[in-house]
């Protein structure tokens, strides 16, 4: 009901939709790096969910039926999106650092930001198609 207090209730990130230009690109850096594990797969749609922790991340092939929904592919350098943060339980900057350069993946300095929980430790990564990922370490955890 309209004006009820208390009617939406945010517990956290449910999930957000990225549109990829090369699926299999993506998969590798979300799987691979992020270690996200299919959910499941609508190729009719061109749509691939993956499990990131209690959230999804959906990720949706631009010439895909879905994708062409929303327009044309989103330019390199410009992406639809600023950035999602997803909440890692434990935040031991070396061993992130050692686990991203081991796959080629650079990411920026590790700084304190506030978000969901609190303030706490964060660094970004882009992903293939240079959506912005926030890796956002728990409150309680030093940088």
């Amino acid at each position: 009901m309209a004006g009820t207090a208390g009617a939406i209730l945010i517990e956290g990130l449910d999930h957000v939709v990225l549109r990829v230009r090369n699926l299999e690109r993506a998969l590798h850096f979300y799987r691979e790096v992020l270690g996200c594990r299919p959910e499941r797969r609508v190729a009719e749609l061109g749509l691939t969910q993956l499990r990131a922790g209690n959230a999804l991340i959906d990720l949706v092939e631009v010439d895909s039926p879905l994708g062409r929904a929303r327009g044309s592919a989103p330019k390199p350098g410009a992406p639809n999106m600023d950035h999602f943060a997803l909440s890692l339980r434990h935040f031991d900057e070396e061993a992130i650092r050692a686990h991203l350069e081991a796959r080629g993946v650079a990411a920026g300095r590790s700084e304190l930001r506030y978000g969901a929980k609190g303030t706490g430790p964060s660094l970004y990564v882009e992903d293939p198609d240079g959506n912005v990922v926030e890796l956002k370490g728990p409150p309680e955890a030093t940088a």
